[in-house]
Formats: structure tokens, C-alpha cells, sequence
């Protein structure tokens, strides 16, 4: 109706109008211009937003702090972890073997970096809270990709539990069942580097200056995931250096395109599409402001 009428008498400068008037007539011509047909602009970022909104843990955030259960986790990963190591010792000197344990415990290490990788890969493209069993680590992970600082605010034992409990029942009928040497030095060294993977994880997310010398030599050896490393799996395009023992698998497995070949299987088999073919997004766009303070 508004646009109909200004069409039919176009407005023209009136003159001669007493002032007490004036208001009453500038009140008209603003509900005359906002009375338009024009359709509004739709608000395309308006998701996208909201979801850049949702806060980052907070240090003191109780996400982020040791509980007494975890640190009872720990403790009894640690043990059984510990006693196979001690059955691998003590057999190794009764039998008088040192080389064959000690070739079982190096095989446990490069095992335990390649089942980092594959375990992390899988967590980080597929499922989500609701999954069965893993579904908090999909979530912590899909957090932890946003915001990468809060690991090395994570507690030790909070760190760590979750891993302390799948390796406590797995190694202790392990403990119980054998006394062989060899077969002790591969569980306890893998298990070992299972268990303390998020540890070496958040060390390579940690600044030079701050991490203990030994934590530092180690990386720059090789031996435990790098700084710089690591750093590539949180640029685009996402899909790399997924192994964080030592990180030794991850120029093998991204050169041969191991995982995207698994992707598409089992985009082909299942119809699933891992997340990083849709990354970059808003829920893996790192949030750069506080954790650039970190550096």
C-alpha cells in the first residue's frame, strides 16, 4: 500500500508548514519509507555464528581437572603395565635372552605408534557423542580440534584415564596368562605407549620453553611426536600426520594414501563420508586468539 501511493504522488519539498506541524509530519514519511516490499536478505551466516559463539573450557574448568577415579585409572593401567614389564626383566635374566625382548619391546613401539594413527583417524572422521563406547573421545576430539591449547591444560590423570582403563583390562589377563619374556617385552612397551600416547600428544602441543629439556630432546630426535609435526594435522586439509607415539608411521602411511583409500571403501561399501572431505568447517576452524597466547 505504502509503495502503491508514493508511486501514484510521488513526495515533493512542501514549504509553508507551521512548526508546531513538523513533527507529526516527519513521523509519516518514516513509516511511509519503511513500509517497502523489498524481501529482507536471508541471514546465511546466522549457524555458523551461533556455533563460533559456544565458549572454549576454561582453565580452572572442571572438564579439564583430575578426579580421584581417574587418577585410580591411572594408577592401575601403570601397575599392570609395570609388573609385564618386570615379568619381561626377570625372564630375560632367567633365561638368559636379552636380545629377543628387547627386539619385542622395540616392535611394540612402532606397533603402538601405527595403532595411534589408525585409532585417531578413525575417531576424528567417523561417529560422534552418541557412538557406543568412544563416543566421549569422538566428542573430546571434535573439542579438541577447535580449540588444540586446552590439552596442555588437561591434568595428567584427566589425560590419561581413558586410556589407563582400556589398557588395565587388557594387560592384566595378559599379567596372569604368560611368563614369557618376549611376549611381556612387547606388552608392556606398547601398552606403555598406548597409555601415555595423550601425554606424548600434548607435549607436542606444548611451547618449547615450557617443556621439560628431556621431553624436548626426545622430539628432536624422533622419538616422540613433534611440535612441527603434529602441528600439520591441525592445518587444512586435515587428513594427515594422525599417529602421535613418535609419529614415525605418518610420512608412510600419508605418502600411500593408506586412509584415504580406507575412506573411500568405505564410502563406497557404507555410504559414510569421513569429516575431513567436508572440512574445513566452522567445528574444526581453530579458534587462534587465546592459543596464540599460548605460543
Amino acid at each position: 500500500m505504502a509503495v502503491s501511493l508514493q508511486t501514484k504522488y510521488p513526495l515533493r519539498p512542501i514549504t509553508n508548514i507551521p512548526r508546531s506541524y513538523r513533527p507529526s509530519f516527519l513521523r509519516v514519511r518514516v513509516t511511509c519509507a519503511v513500509s517497502t516490499t523489498t524481501k529482507p536478505q536471508p541471514k546465511r551466516e546466522k549457524l555458523v555464528v551461533e556455533k563460533r559463539l559456544v565458549n572454549p573450557p576454561l582453565p580452572n574448568d572442571p572438564t579439564l581437572q583430575s578426579t580421584w577415579t581417574h587418577r585410580l585409572w591411572v594408577a592401575a593401567g601403570c601397575t599392570t603395565v609395570f609388573a609385564s614389564l618386570a615379568k619381561s626383566i626377570i625372564g630375560g635374566f632367567g633365561s638368559h635372552i636379552w636380545l629377543e625382548p628387547a627386539l619385542a619391546g622395540y616392535a611394540g613401539y612402532i606397533l603402538a605408534d601405527l595403532g595411534s594413527g589408525v585409532y585417531h583417524w578413525a575417531i576424528d572422521n567417523y561417529g560422534d557423542e552418541s557412538t557406543p563406547v568412544v563416543g566421549t573421545q569422538i566428542e573430546a576430539f571434535q573439542g579438541h580440534h577447535k580449540w588444540p591449547w586446552t590439552i596442555t591444560r588437561r591434568q595428567f590423570a584427566n589425560n590419561l584415564h581413558a586410556l589407563a582403563r582400556v589398557i588395565t583390562f587388557t594387560v592384566l589377563p595378559l599379567d596372569l596368562a604368560f611368563n614369557d619374556p618376549v611376549i611381556h617385552g612387547f606388552v608392556s612397551t606398547c601398552a606403555f605407549c598406548i597409555m601415555f600416547s595423550q601425554q606424548f600428544h600434548a607435549w607436542a602441543h606444548g611451547t618449547k620453553s615450557k617443556l621439560p629439556p628431556l621431553v624436548v630432546a626426545l622430539q628432536d630426535m624422533g622419538l616422540l611426536v613433534s611440535r612441527r609435526e603434529h602441528a600439520e594435522h591441525h592445518r587444512a586439509p586435515y587428513n594427515n600426520n594422525y599417529c602421535i607415539v613418535s609419529g614415525a608411521w605418518n610420512k608412510v602411511l600419508d605418502e600411500s594414501k593408506v586412509f584415504e583409500a580406507l575412506e573411500m571403501v568405505l564410502y563406497i561399501q557404507l555410504g559414510v563420508r569421513p569429516r575431513s572431505w567436508s572440512e574445513p568447517n566452522s567445528d574444526w576452524t581453530e579458534e587462534t586468539e587465546i592459543s596464540n597466547n599460548q605460543a
